[in-house]
């Protein structure tokens, strides 16, 4: 399981990374736009739901819950200071699907809770993407929360997340986790590791992880 969380740089702007990712093969996108206008966002949402239907892949927003339906959405991604899970589910229904940000076990256990699909979980390192860090994971915060989350029985996947590489993947795999997520790795691939490439090769580096 491999999701794409877009951003923008000095070459490419949002749709340029949704189109590239999904080029590449991750048939996950996560429409991230902080700080971006409504407008924006219903723009560039339009767009990517019509990408992804065309690749058959999943379209999230992230953290705007009152646009999902709107955008035609599947579902959403909520941070720890966006709307509660537990209301999103109220407003969305069963169908959508609804991601939490988690950083400790404790997290992991509210999230599961309120009745999340999924948990992304980090940060794995240092990232520049992110305004209001926590405290970094590392392969070791990983192994620690899989390993509590089976003793008391809590089964739901969980995405690694946070400025993580190629190189990273196979360590990543191997503590439990479901799958990763990436975004600054692939946009700010250049040379022959352009976006497309890369992609293609964390999907095979995480393909052959799983093995």
């Amino acid at each position: 399981m491999i999701q794409f969380i877009t951003h923008t740089n000095d070459r490419y702007d949002y749709l340029d990374g949704v189109q590239m990712a999904l080029e590449g093969g991750c048939r996950w996108i996560q429409l991230r736009m902080k700080d971006a206008s409504e407008e924006e966002i219903l723009k560039t949402a339009e767009s990517t739901r019509k990408l992804c239907r065309q690749y058959d892949a999943v379209f999230l927003l992230d953290d705007y819950v009152e646009l999902v339906e709107r955008t035609e959405a599947d579902g959403v991604h909520l941070g720890k200071n966006d709307m509660p899970i537990d209301e999103a589910r109220r407003l969305l229904g069963k169908d959508k699907i609804i991601g939490g940000t988690a950083n400790t076990f404790e997290d992991v256990k509210r999230i599961y809770s309120a009745g999340a699909d999924y948990i992304g979980c980090g940060p794995f390192r240092f990232t520049t993407t992110k305004k209001k860090l926590s405290p970094i994971l590392g392969l070791d915060g990983y192994r620690r929360i899989i390993e509590q989350m089976t003793a008391y029985g809590i089964n739901i996947p969980v995405i690694a997340i946070g400025s993580i590489l190629l190189q990273d993947v196979s360590d990543i795999m191997q503590t439990g986790v479901s799958g990763v997520a990436i975004s600054g790795a692939v946009l700010n691939a250049n040379n022959d590791d352009n976006p497309v490439t890369t992609m293609k090769r964390f999907i095979n580096k995480l393909k052959s992880s799983n093995k």
